[in-house]
């Protein structure tokens, strides 16, 4: 099984404005909501900089954002 992608927030927030999404608003600390208003699709993504996003929260984006870990690293 091939290793989970590592990823951080530049990465993140790339892949999401190819798929359709924006920053709807920004939170309290440094998380931002992203949003898709064609389906009403959101994810939060947690700006921590250059520093990588964790694997368990990464996965949640991904399944947020209707893509696979796969598809991600293709697409990089």
């Amino acid at each position: 099984m091939p290793k989970f992608p590592a990823a951080n927030y530049k990465q993140i927030s790339r892949a999401a404005k190819k798929l359709g999404f924006y920053c709807a608003r920004k939170t309290k600390g440094s998380h931002e909501i992203w949003r898709r208003d064609k389906d009403g699709r959101q994810t939060t993504i947690p700006n921590h900089g250059n520093e990588p996003i964790k694997r368990k929260t990464l996965a949640s984006i991904f399944e947020d954002l209707g893509i696979s870990a796969k598809d991600f690293t293709q697409n990089k």
